[in-house]
């Protein structure tokens, strides 16, 4: 069951990456940001709107596959951590520059999940021995 987990999340984070990355590809080629056609236009002829559209379709897929197993609690603070995947990516795809309060936030979203985790995990084999008994 782990393992599932472990691919499923980072299938997740993967996709949802992919997503936010190329819908700001998009957002940056479509500028400037004005309500007309011609903006729209730009918007629906660059590719990257399709790439992020396919993006969020597959992670809503993912996601539900994910929470016919996983717990709700830890699955929805571990799926928040594409937080940290997009701005890992950001980095690299758009020079962005990790601050103080992004390392603090990061490191602190990674605990939260790292807990999460570990107190899902404890409960589980709780439950296992209460059954047993």
């Amino acid at each position: 069951m782990a393992r599932f987990y472990v691919i499923g999340f980072s299938v997740l984070l993967f996709f949802d990456t992919i997503a936010q990355c190329s819908f700001k590809l998009t957002a940056i080629e479509a500028q400037p940001l004005e309500m007309s056609i011609e903006w729209l236009i730009r918007v629906f002829t660059n590719p990257w709107i399709y790439i992020s559209i396919a993006g969020y379709i597959l992670t809503f897929f993912t996601w539900m596959t994910l929470l016919k197993k996983a717990p709700v609690g830890p699955a929805f603070a571990a799926s928040h951590f594409e937080v940290v995947t997009v701005m890992i990516a950001s980095i690299w795809l758009f020079n962005e520059q990790v601050t103080l309060f992004k390392f603090v936030g990061t490191i602190l979203i990674v605990s939260g999940i790292l807990f999460l985790a570990i107190a899902e995990s404890k409960l589980a084999k709780q439950e296992s021995s209460n059954q047993t008994q």
